[in-house]
Order: C-alpha cells, then sequence, then structure tokens
C-alpha cells in the first residue's frame, strides 16, 4: 500500500520547493559526514526541531537501508508495528519499504506485529524522511511503531533489529524518534532532559529506562530510544555524541512552556 503524508502542510510545508528550501535553512553543509548504528532524532514540526534534526542528519553518512522507530502518539494499531511492503510519500516523492529487512524483524521476536494501521496518522516517523530524502535520493525504510514501551518489550525489538540488521549484512542505519521533555520551565527540562541524554552517551538503555521513570521525564519516544540504544550496542556500538540540544522556546520566545529537542549519534 501506499502511505499518504499525514502532516504535510502542517508540520512542514506541503510542495516540494518549500519543503525543499525549509530543510535547507536547517542544513551545515560544512558539516563532516561520519558513520552511525543508530541516531535520536526529534519529531516535532520542523520550525521548532528542525534546526536539531538538520545538524543531526548534516552530520550522519546514511546508508541505503534505514529502520525507523518511532512512539504512537495515536493509540492506533498493535503494540509493536511494522509496515512490511508498500511505500512512504512525502512532497519530496516516495520511499519504498525495505520488505526483505521488515520480514526478517517481524520473525524475530512475537511482540512485533505486521501492521499498517499504526502508521496512517503518525507523524513521529514521517517527519524524518524530509531530512533523509534531502541527501540521498534512493533508500529503504523499515517503520516501526511502538505503543507497548515496557522495557522487556523495548528490548525484544532491540535485539530483533539487531539480529536483522546482522542478518542482512549490509549497513543499516537504526533512527529513534523522539522529543525530550514536554511544556516546562526551559532549565527545568533542560535538567531533566540530560539525565536521560547523559545515559544515552553513556550507552546505558537500562539507566536511560530508569531515569524516565525516577524522574518523570516526559521523553515521548524514550521506548524506541532504549530500542536504538540496545540494538546499536548489540551490533558492536562503542561511543555516542551529542550533536545538538535546544528548545522551542529558542524560535516561540516562549521559555515558560517549552519542548526539548536532542540529536545523538551512536557509533
Amino acid at each position: 500500500m501506499l502511505r499518504q503524508p499525514a502532516v504535510a502542510g502542517h508540520f512542514y510545508r506541503g510542495t516540494a520547493e518549500g519543503l525543499k528550501q525549509q530543510v535547507e535553512q536547517f542544513i551545515i553543509p560544512t558539516a563532516l559526514k561520519r558513520k552511525a548504528l543508530g541516531i535520536l532524532s526529534p519529531h516535532a514540526g520542523l520550525m521548532y526541531s528542525g534546526s536539531v534534526a538538520g545538524a543531526l542528519y548534516s552530520n550522519v553518512d546514511l546508508p541505503d537501508r534505514i529502520v525507523l522507530i518511532g512512539p504512537n502518539h495515536t493509540g492506533l494499531g498493535a503494540p509493536v508495528s511494522v509496515m512490511t511492503e508498500g511505500s512512504w510519500e512525502t512532497p519530496l516523492g516516495r520511499v519504498p519499504i525495505d520488505a526483505k529487512l521488515a520480514g526478517s524483524l517481524l520473525s524475530r521476536s512475537p511482540h512485533i506485529h505486521d501492521d499498517a494501521l499504526a502508521h496512517l496518522r503518525e507523524h513521529s516517523l514521517e517527519v524524518q524522511l524530509p531530512f533523509i530524502q534531502y541527501f540521498k535520493k534512493q533508500f529503504t525504510i523499515v517503520p516501526v511503531q511502538m505503543l507497548d514501551t515496557r522495557y522487556e518489550t523495548c528490548l525484544a525489538l532491540g535485539q530483533a533489529v539487531a539480529g536483522a540488521i546482522a542478518e542482512s549484512g549490509e549497513p543499516v542505519l537504526i533512527v529513534a524518534s523522539s522529543d525530550m521533555s514536554h511544556y516546562e520551565q526551559a532549565a527545568a527540562a533542560r535538567e531533566k532532559d540530560f539525565r536521560a541524554i547523559n545515559h544515552i552517551l553513556n550507552l546505558d538503555p537500562e539507566g536511560l529506562y530508569s531515569s524516565i521513570r525516577e524522574y518523570g521525564i516526559t521523553m515521548c519516544g524514550y521506548g524506541p530510544a532504549v530500542a536504538m540504544l540496545a540494538a546499536s550496542k548489540k551490533l558492536g556500538a562503542a561511543k555516542a555524541e551529542l550533536v545538538k540540544y535546544a528548545n522551542s522556546g529558542d524560535v516561540s520566545g516562549d521559555y515558560d512552556q517549552v519542548v526539548g529537542y536532542a540529536g545523538i549519534m551512536i557509533s
């Protein structure tokens, strides 16, 4: 099936020319591209989180195959939903799903279900595509949405992703889509966010999960982040780097109620 864009003209500009120009505002042409196993990227409207996403994607040497893992905001579909065939469309064109890699992932855990419904109205993966499309003309994706974010589910998904990537024998980037703290004063949001960020930088999925619960950090994609970390570690990750941190107040001027954004590379 063809998955139509759900937030074109809302989270980002709705025409090809307008979207390309919008993405270009956030790209760093002089950035030195590096290979990565996984990244954490924000998913708000581009006017708010585009500077973080743009800096992040400017630094990543993107492979031809990408696994996208995002939180399920809509409540639709299975607890962990992978779309196994078809393509996704944005104003910049269509992106095919990697059916072989998706099938391998699906076969590796009973937690994962073949389900398109969860993806139809969800924005967290869609907003990653314009940045990837800006840099690459040809690539495939495996889209995964997480409604079930129990720790054992995150680990099971991470192990399944790592296994599918290892079996493929080809470079694959794992993208975890997440914003950080929601609607807190900027200083408080930063303090909480860096508790989470430091666990990611230490390649510590269990510590990240525990801190989210202990400190009430409203990081909407912590499940995808834990799964991405678990998979990256299984694939041999040795270090992590914070590329950029910002919040919505940097755009709106309102620092009393911000959403935080972090761009992180795992290699």
